[in-house]
């Protein structure tokens, strides 16, 4: 790859003071750089995607979106447009009264997705694909806690794919995946769904409608208030024109499948990198597996979860910090 300072160089940004800013669950690096009265973003990626990251980025620019235009970009590196420091989470922080306007504002860009133009090239999961993926539960998560799931695991893959399949609305549309507060950028000075700022959808693919709606008030790592949860659902039914009959079974099936990974991911990246600060998390995880789990919809699965998960209380939080590795 090429070095950082010979990029910086060549893209005209050598003599840029730089910050780091905070990085996310990947081994990417951010770095915010200032030269003669302009900002933009650096990107360092050893894994290399950030050729899918400016894929990506372009054709969420061309149907209407925001993503960051790509300033310069050469393997892992890359230049970009800095939108700044308005997270949705840290706008709610300091304003709560505006958390169901920007809740709304980021419906309207899951349905602007919704009605437009798809890429090409993208997986598309069935919904037994969605079921597999959950595996990093029973590898990383509930071996813990020393729980084997042996032939469940299977079972209740099955049953979730099964669910999923009757369930999930046939549309499909672009998924981001990673749609959630700390991921949006409050832009007041553009119009309409142009006033979210997006970003990290570079793992996009195609898939149900709903799952991001999943991401953005089951999110990990904010409580979304009860009036804005039942405020945003009843705007994404409104201005997708679908049912509440249908919007809720997918809505907690997609919530099951997304925070069961969840914990299996957040267990191995404490195991592997050493962040234990998504420990933290779990209890909140698992409380979106537990409200999924009073759906109708997810009856056939309650009984193996509640039957295999233990509750992760302090001390069984413990056991998933004692993971990390020793310096």
């Amino acid at each position: 790859m090429t070095s950082v300072d010979a990029f910086l160089e060549a893209a005209g940004w050598a003599d840029a003071d730089q910050t780091p800013l905070a990085g996310d669950a990947s081994s990417r690096r951010y770095i915010r750089l200032y030269q003669k009265g302009k900002r933009a973003i650096l990107m360092v990626d050893p894994q290399d995607d950030t050729a899918r990251f400016a894929s990506m980025a372009r054709h969420l620019n061309a149907i209407g979106l925001s993503a960051p235009d790509i300033l310069a970009h050469d393997g892992g590196l890359m230049i970009l447009e800095d939108f700044g420091d308005d997270q949705f989470a840290t706008v709610i922080q300091s304003d709560p009264d505006q958390e169901v306007m920007l809740y709304r504002a980021a419906v309207d860009v899951l349905c602007w997705l919704e009605a437009a133009d798809i890429p090409t090239g993208l997986n598309t999961p069935t919904p037994r694909d969605w079921a597999d993926i959950i595996e990093p539960v029973f590898t990383d998560y509930l071996p813990v806690f020393s729980v084997q799931a042996g032939e469940v695991q299977q079972e209740l893959i099955e049953r979730l794919g099964d669910a999923l399949d009757t369930h999930l609305p046939t549309e499909k549309v672009l998924v981001l995946r990673d749609f959630h507060a700390e991921n949006m950028i409050w832009l007041p000075e553009r119009d309409g769904v142009k006033r979210v700022g997006l970003l990290d959808f570079q793992d996009a693919l195609i898939g149900p409608p709903i799952y991001d709606l999943v991401s953005m008030l089951q999110d990990a790592r904010r409580d979304v208030s009860a009036t804005c949860f039942d405020q945003t659902l009843a705007h994404y039914a409104e201005v997708s024109g679908r049912s509440m009959d249908t919007v809720l079974p997918a809505f907690h099936l997609l919530g099951l499948q997304r925070n069961l990974r969840i914990l299996g991911v957040f267990a191995r990246l404490i195991r592997t990198t050493g962040k234990t600060k998504y420990a933290q998390l779990i209890p909140r995880v698992w409380g979106h597996v537990q409200t999924s789990l009073q759906s109708p919809a997810a009856a056939a699965l309650a009984p193996l979860i509640e039957k295999m998960f233990p509750n992760p209380t302090p001390e069984q939080l413990k056991k998933i910090k004692a993971l990390c590795p020793t310096p």
